[in-house]
C-alpha cells in the first residue's frame, strides 16, 4: 500500500478527520476526536512505513504471535495499539480490515449522541 492509498482509505470513513497534533511528521486520523490510526510521513518517505492502529486487546496479542511485522504500539498504551509495518508481510487486505477495526473500537467508546450524528451524515 502506498501513502496515497493508506491516506484514501482512512479518509473514506465516515466523519474522520486529518490532523498534525504532535509535529509536522506524524499523520494522525480522527473519528469524533479521537486517534484511530497514525503515522510518520518520515518514515514512509525512507520506504519504512508503519501506521499505530487501535485493536483489542486479546486481538493484539494473537497478530503480534503470529506477524513479526505487528509489533506492541510505538509511543502508546501496548495493550491497547500496534504498531504495523507496510508493504512488509502484512498484507494490504488485512492492513484495510485492522484499520477497519481500530476505526470500530474507537467509534464504539464514543458517546451515543456522538455515534448517532456521524451517522446521520
Amino acid at each position: 500500500m502506498n501513502l496515497e492509498n493508506f491516506y484514501e482509505y482512512c479518509l473514506s470513513k465516515k466523519a474522520v478527520t486529518e490532523h498534525f497534533p504532535f509535529d509536522e511528521d506524524t499523520l494522525v486520523f480522527k473519528v469524533g476526536g479521537k486517534i484511530f490510526a497514525s503515522s510518520s510521513l518520515r518514515q514512509w518517505e525512507k520506504g519504512e512505513a508503519s501506521v499505530n492502529l487501535k485493536c483489542a486487546p486479546e486481538r493484539a496479542q494473537e497478530l503480534r504471535a503470529q506477524y513479526d511485522d505487528i509489533k506492541p504500539g510505538w509511543h502508546a498504551s501496548k495493550i491497547h495499539w500496534n504498531t504495523v509495518a507496510i508493504n512488509k508481510e502484512v498484507k494490504d487486505t488485512l492492513l484495510k480490515e485492522l484499520i477497519d477495526h481500530s476505526y470500530e473500537l474507537v467509534f464504539e467508546n464514543l458517546t451515543k449522541k456522538m455515534q448517532v450524528a456521524i451517522l446521520k451524515n
